[in-house]
């Protein structure tokens, strides 16, 4: 995460990329938390395994804390760092932002680099809210340049084949869709809210709780596979009313969502159930999603994120049952630029994934995306508003169209 207060630029031992190399993609990292960590790997590894016309290089990281950033450059091999993003927008060497900073410094961020004419990579959600985001498709799409949000889980292999497989029709009808994202790291009233690493408490820097930060995810890989989302009606709960803030020492109202459960409908009538929370005691990162069509189901876990589970009524009856499909062969998605047939890919290759995807867009730019740009982004944040919306009004809510 980045501070505001300028500062002077600093070089870690590292060789420097030449500027203005038109074979690379100079980016620009903000933040060298857990995203910063996960966003260069895939810096790293994307120009490895996948080719395209300009090979992604990690140009100049930007954080807080010059010794943190200072370390966290030399670990990954970046030329550059910066303690004031200002500065590292600005900088002409740097052809792409990468934002992995806490929510409400998304929009001014990402029009800083419009400003300078700069790519935008920003981590989800896209903003704290909807009129944020209105503003920054606003920009981006004036300027033209090139943007990508950061909703990884559809680049996993078993997510993409789904989506595959639906847009092909084999399912017929869709009737269902259902999805969870649960957690328990939040539980404890000891826990304190705000400050580093425990930001996604403070509803003023986070937005929302659980809906922006766990059912985004869900809610962006239901659109992609199942289309937009027309109305919902939802529930949320904060089950510890005040927590110390690291900031202030003191006891402050918590004021985002700990859980969220809401029900919605999709465009094409199918409906859906979708829930979220912090406080599912055993649960560390439990996302799971079903479609269930006229002719066939699908199924897929993140704990078993390789594979993808699938029912075919068309069988013959005693042998029809659920399948379930290793997503590690050539024939899946991504997964045949990596290792042999059998071997799984983790949770790191979405990013790398999704990178590919953002250069492979810069090669044909007028091929249809494979990512989610700040539009997509938006409209998912409309669906984040209309369930916060709903719990607070208790009555159904129509989504705004992005």
């Amino acid at each position: 995460m980045a501070s505001k207060k300028t500062s002077k630029s600093a070089a870690a031992p590292a060789p420097r990329v030449t500027a203005g190399d038109g074979g690379t993609l100079r980016i620009g990292l903000i933040g060298y938390g857990f995203m910063g960590r996960a966003h260069a790997n895939a810096i790293h590894q994307a120009g490895h395994f996948f080719r395209t016309g300009r090979r992604p290089v990690l140009q100049a990281v930007c954080g807080r804390s010059e010794e943190k950033v200072r370390e966290f450059a030399a670990a990954w091999q970046c030329p550059n760092v910066e303690t004031d993003w200002r500065t590292l927008v600005a900088r002409p060497d740097i052809d792409a932002v990468d934002i992995c900073t806490p929510n409400d410094s998304h929009m001014e961020i990402a029009l800083a680099c419009v400003k300078h004419r700069k790519m935008i990579l920003c981590e989800k959600p896209l903003a704290l809210d909807g009129t944020q985001g209105a503003a920054m498709v606003r920009a981006v799409e004036k300027s033209g340049l090139p943007n990508l949000v950061w909703y990884n889980y559809r680049f996993l292999p078993a997510v993409t084949l789904a989506k595959n497989i639906v847009a092909s029709g084999e399912l017929g009808k869709i009737f269902h869709y259902r999805a969870n994202f649960l957690q328990d790291w939040t539980i404890s009233a000891d826990l304190p809210q705000g400050g580093a690493g425990l930001w996604r408490l403070d509803a003023k820097v986070a937005g929302s709780g659980v809906t922006g930060d766990l059912l985004a995810h869900c809610i962006d890989t239901a659109r992609w596979i199942n289309g937009d989302i027309v109305s919902v009606s939802a529930m949320t709960e904060t089950f510890i009313k005040e927590r110390m803030h690291n900031l202030t020492g003191k006891k402050q109202p918590v004021k985002i969502d700990d859980a969220c459960a809401f029900l919605a409908r999709f465009e094409n009538g199918s409906m859906a159930v979708f829930e979220s929370t912090r406080y599912a005691r055993g649960h560390k990162a439990l996302y799971t999603f079903e479609i269930n069509g006229e002719h066939k189901s699908l199924a897929w876990d993140l704990h078993d994120l390789n594979r993808l589970s699938y029912f075919d009524h068309g069988v013959p009856g005693d042998r029809r049952g659920w399948s379930s499909i290793h997503c590690t062969d050539g024939d899946h998605p991504y997964a045949g630029r990596w290792w042999v047939p059998g071997l799984c890919l983790g949770y790191e290759h979405s990013f790398a994934h999704g990178l590919y995807e953002f250069l492979r867009s810069l090669d044909q730019p007028k091929a249809e995306k494979r990512f989610p740009d700040f539009r997509h982004a938006l409209g998912t944040q409309h669906v984040c508003d209309a369930v916060l919306e709903s719990a607070r009004t208790g009555k159904t809510v129509k989504v705004k169209r992005a």
